[in-house]
């Protein structure tokens, strides 16, 4: 009786250890407060996205039902100031499996640079229940050399760019897939270099699983476009225009031009190492010099991408499927769903939004 007693504990204590463990490998969300982490959230937030662009007329988006994305560049800010440009963009990534670049904003405080850095979890949390981790993450990892790569679930588990934008991929498709990388610091040609190799991993990878882009896989960057003001920015001054209304329109146009210089038409290595000149300090690498955040995500992502589409003859081109600020038109109602906003928002203190989807 006693050895059945004692083969009956071990039983449920072996079965509790491994419920724990499985737990332990769901990387928990972030931010609880911009985003959306349960299910009655995401769906009032897509009802009510709704309801506003009939309301603004936002309907008229330069985005095609019909269309997919090979690539997107997307927001990552409070749902309340650009959820919109979210779901006018991701609705039209239909691959099951998606790689995404963020930004990694914790890194340097971490000494982390001139490498990418994958987590090792087995599951995200998403508001229809967690997101598998594609197979495809320890693929590539097996395809790629030490030496530009890491793997930090440190630095995963603080960062939230890339969580921004799960909730609205799982609401469209319910078993996606993601491939979560963040990129920190690094020169132009280290960046050259990093997503040469990845690119080989990716093509490498796909093609023994006859997965095609944009079909089977697609590629997301996540980054907010210019952080402008010289209020609440850490004691910092991001406002070389001044923070009125004069300088708001001025930041406007610059913002304009990085977005048709660098963004628009068939990627190309000139555009994307434009866009690095007009974001990253041309003295110092880890410093900006206008301030997208992601000034490494971005730039990184359009060279995977810029060496899949040469590789397969079929380079993506860019179309501008929204921009705005989070000044410039209403917010959406959020915090009856107990969410709301990380910043404030006026002249002296806003962030603009690029939705780019790339076919």
């Amino acid at each position: 009786m006693n050895k059945i007693l004692i083969l009956l504990f071990i039983s449920v204590f072996l079965g509790c250890s491994r419920s724990v463990a499985t737990k332990t490998k769901v990387r928990q969300p972030v931010d609880t407060i911009g985003f959306a982490h349960l299910a009655q959230q995401m769906d009032s937030i897509m009802v009510r996205i709704g309801r506003m662009n009939k309301m603004q007329d936002c309907a008229k988006s330069n985005s095609d039902k019909k269309e997919v994305f090979r690539l997107a560049v997307c927001p990552y800010d409070d749902y309340t100031y650009a959820g919109f440009l979210y779901a006018q963009l991701l609705r039209s990534v239909k691959a099951p499996v998606v790689i995404l670049f963020g930004v990694a904003h914790k890194a340097r405080s971490m000494g982390i640079e001139n490498r990418i850095v994958f987590d090792s979890w087995k599951q995200w949390s998403g508001p229809y229940g967690n997101v598998s981790i594609s197979p495809l993450r320890n693929k590539l990892i097996e395809q790629l050399d030490t030496t530009i790569y890491m793997i930090s679930d440190t630095l995963q588990n603080v960062e939230h760019s890339l969580e921004a934008i799960v909730p609205f991929l799982q609401y469209y498709n319910r078993n996606v897939q993601i491939v979560p990388i963040l990129v920190p610091a690094m020169p132009f040609e280290r960046m050259q270099e990093i997503a040469a190799n990845l690119s080989r991993g990716i093509m490498q990878v796909t093609q023994k699983q006859n997965m095609q882009w944009g079909k089977d896989f697609a590629l997301i960057i996540s980054t907010d476009a210019v952080h402008y003001g010289d209020e609440d920015w850490g004691g910092k001054n991001y406002a070389p225009f001044g923070s009125d209304t004069a300088g708001y329109i001025m930041a406007m146009r610059h913002e304009q031009e990085i977005l048709d210089s660098c963004l628009k038409g068939p990627i190309s290595t000139e555009k994307i190492q434009r866009f690095f000149t007009y974001t990253v300090s041309p003295d110092d690498f880890r410093e900006y010099i206008w301030t997208w955040c992601g000034r490494y995500s971005v730039p990184f992502g359009l060279l995977v991408a810029w060496n899949l589409g040469r590789s397969a003859g079929n380079m993506p081109e860019g179309r501008i499927i929204g921009y705005a600020t989070s000044i410039d038109h209403l917010r959406l109602p959020v915090e009856d769903l107990g969410m709301g906003t990380t910043a404030n928002a006026s002249l002296r203190h806003w962030v603009g939004y690029a939705a780019v989807g790339f076919e």
